[in-house]
């Protein structure tokens, strides 16, 4: 995940809490963007909605191979992936996901929640007819995924958690201090931003955009601790932070230590390594 000073360059005076929002949900920044087409790739593949849990969740499906779900972050859609999506699609069966209230997946009447949204990609995975796929997700995404192998183990193959966190108190102290800001107030000063440009090219009703905030900044007021559920993810995990992120360092050493990982020495054939399949990247 990407330091705030460079998710979004603004004259506005809620520079700042724009870029942080960026950061915590995983925006692409601008410089991608700009790489990607405004960070809006369209995609090639044809969209379909599956009727679960009661929302119409928006999918689509391109490349052949082993089953990966693909997870956006927060105030994104599918298009944030860019060029990432058909590279995947090369070796996988990639099935990317609008998550609830995000692209053109409509919100319902239930909170934000990744626990909600994984019971959503539990569903739709069984909708498909498949017996487990592997879920990677971004930020929110990948708070998502990992709820997926807490909640629903049995659909799950392996994850892939890119810049995600245990617990919210891992997160800067600034950072918390600006997330107490977010809400439906704000949304019309975001309408600036390219979160919101990509937003209202893809929804079905851009008048939940308010909606939208509210949700999130509801969500981040929780003071919430998956510390105990993802020691008992019983699924291969990987997780890839950064080191400039949005929490310090320590915080990924301790995601990693939570499935076993950077107890023992692996040992020349590999018995000491973590019998869940633990690996850490650094970006």
């Amino acid at each position: 995940m990407h330091s705030a000073a460079t998710v979004l360059r603004s004259v506005s005076r809620n520079a700042v809490l724009f870029g942080t929002i960026a950061a915590i949900f995983g925006v692409a920044t601008a410089q991608a963007q700009e790489k990607w087409g405004a960070g809006a790739e369209k995609s090639k593949a044809v969209g379909k909605y599956a009727d679960v849990n009661g929302i119409k969740l928006y999918y689509e499906i391109q490349g052949k191979g082993r089953p990966l779900v693909l997870l956006h972050g927060g105030l994104g859609a599918i298009e944030m992936f860019g060029p990432n999506l058909p590279a995947l699609a090369k070796g996988h069966q990639v099935i990317a996901v609008d998550l609830q209230g995000h692209g053109r997946t409509a919100d319902i009447d239930r909170p934000l929640d990744p626990a909600f949204m994984a019971d959503d990609i539990a569903a739709l995975i069984k909708h498909l007819g498949l017996q487990q796929a592997d879920v990677m997700g971004y930020s929110l995404g990948a708070a998502v995924a990992l709820q997926t192998a807490i909640r629903h183990p049995e659909v799950v193959n392996k994850v892939v958690a890119v810049s995600t966190i245990a617990r919210r108190s891992a997160f800067y102290p600034e950072i918390l201090q600006q997330q107490g800001q977010v809400n439906a107030q704000m949304a019309d000063a975001m309408k600036q931003t390219p979160m919101y440009q990509m937003y209202a090219s893809l929804a079905p009703r851009k008048e939940d955009w308010p909606r939208l905030l509210q949700k999130i900044g509801d969500f981040m007021a929780k003071d919430l601790d998956y510390t105990p559920q993802i020691a008992q993810i019983t699924v291969p995990v990987m997780f890839v932070q950064g080191d400039a992120d949005i929490v310090p360092p320590t915080h990924a050493v301790e995601l990693f230590g939570l499935v076993g990982g950077g107890k023992r020495d692996g040992g020349w054939d590999g018995s000491g390594r973590p019998s869940r399949g633990s690996r850490f990247c650094r970006g």
